[in-house]
Parts: C-alpha cells; sequence; structure tokens
C-alpha cells in the first residue's frame, strides 16, 4: 500500500521525541549493531540527529523506539535480523513529506554511509532493499522473511496500546487537509487495510496484533462515519 494516501498508516508512536536517556539507549543499540568504531559512532549520531528533526510529529525517535522494539518481538522469523534492524534505522532517515522519493532517499543513505562502518557489501544492499519496501507494503512477496518482519514491525501500531494516540497524529500530519477530505481519505484505507485476508505476515506478528489492530481500525472507521476524527 502506497503510504502516500490521505491517513496512511505508517507505524510508529505519537509524540515529540525522546528524552535523553532514550537517546542514550539509542545510541547503544547502535553501536551494538554497528560496532563501536568512530565511523559508526559518527553516523548513528548522525541518523539520531535526523530522527529528531523538529518538523516530525510523529515520524521521530519514539517511532523509531517502537519500530525496533516490534523487530525484536519478530526477531526470530528474519532471516537476517541485522539487515532488517539496519533497515529499521534508515526507513524513514530522510523524511520530507514526499512518499516514495524519502524512502528512496533513505535507502540511498544507507548505501553511502554503511560502507565506511565495514558492514559487508551484501548486508548493506539487503538493509537498502527492505527500506525501498516500506514505501509500499503490499509489494512484499511470499517467502520474503525480512520483509515480512520489517513491514509487519512497521505496522505494529495498529494493535498496540496507545492506536488513539496513533490517529491522532496521523490527523496532526495531514492538519492542512480539510475535515471532510481527510475523514474519506482516511476511510478508504482503512476500508482498503480491513479488506486483506491479514494484516501481519509474520506468524508471531499476526498473533499478536493481528485481532486488536482490526478492532481499533473498526472503531475508527465508525468515528469517522459519524463524522468524527481525532484531535488535531
Amino acid at each position: 500500500m502506497s503510504r502516500g494516501a490521505v491517513g496512511e498508516p505508517r507505524a510508529g508512536a505519537a509524540g515529540r521525541g525522546a528524552d535523553g536517556r532514550s537517546r542514550e539507549a539509542l545510541a547503544r543499540s547502535w553501536d551494538a549493531l554497528v560496532g563501536g568504531s568512530a565511523a559508526s559512532g559518527a553516523l548513528g549520531a548522525e541518523l539520531i540527529a535526523r530522527w529528531d528533526e523538529p518538523h516530525r510529529r510523529y515520524h521521530d525517535l519514539a517511532h523509531l523506539t517502537a519500530v525496533l522494539d516490534a523487530v525484536d518481538e519478530l526477531a526470530g522469523e528474519a532471516q537476517d535480523l541485522a539487515a532488517v534492524r539496519l533497515a529499521a534505522w534508515f526507513h524513514d532517515a530522510v523524511y520530507d513529506g514526499r512518499p516514495g522519493w524519502d524512502e528512496e532517499r533513505s535507502a540511498q543513505l544507507a548505501q553511502s554511509r554503511l560502507p565506511r562502518c565495514g558492514v559487508p557489501a551484501a548486508r548493506i544492499g539487503e538493509a537498502a532493499r527492505l527500506v525501498r519496501l516500506t514505501a509500499a507494503h503490499d509489494t512484499l512477496t511470499d517467502g520474503d522473511a525480512n520483509g515480512a518482519v520489517l513491514c509487519d514491525a512497521d505496522l505494529a501500531v495498529l494493535g498496540r496500546p496507545g492506536y488513539d494516540a496513533y490517529a491522532a497524529a496521523i490527523r496532526q500530519e495531514y492538519a492542512h487537509v480539510p475535515d471532510e477530505l481527510f475523514r474519506e481519505g482516511r476511510a478508504e484505507v482503512l476500508r482498503r487495510l480491513l479488506a486483506t485476508p491479514r494484516l501481519y505476515h509474520t506468524a508471531c506478528a499476526y498473533g499478536l496484533w493481528e485481532e486488536r489492530a482490526r478492532v481499533n481500525m473498526t472503531a475508527e472507521l465508525a468515528r469517522l462515519a459519524k463524522g468524527q476524527d481525532s484531535a488535531r
């Protein structure tokens, strides 16, 4: 699904930024993933700064943390967990609100920065492929274990606690769209998601979040039908 549609679910936690301890925890997580070289440390700092840019609303450090946590929950389903984690770090590293372009630039960023950190070329290629995959989750093919883990982590917010805050953040993201047009577009997105046989591709994510995600989206769809949406 193209995330460019009005109200397209782009998973992540609502809210601005993260406290200093969260940044430190992310830095430690990055070092454990890529190593403690000067080059990897500089890249980790760059990524954290990118995710904390002031123009972001919910694609921020809290979003990054949420996706990484979801990847950890699904870790046993990945073929190359390190590549999936790298892709999570990079998937919204460039965020200008330009669907497709953001993912492409984020993938290019991974390809240009990771070689100096000593990451194997094959893993870099896989991470970049996964980043590009998040532009349209419906391009995921059967048997793509790494892609399934990343896509499921990217949609975990639909079935986790805090859905209402997520929906409110979606509305804030599209604050420039008039209420009626937003409700129409958002409802279309929700109906399309609810029509899919299953939202989550991995067995673990399906068991964890599928039922709750459908309850959450159905409730939001009912509110939209009554002319309501989450507060901006």
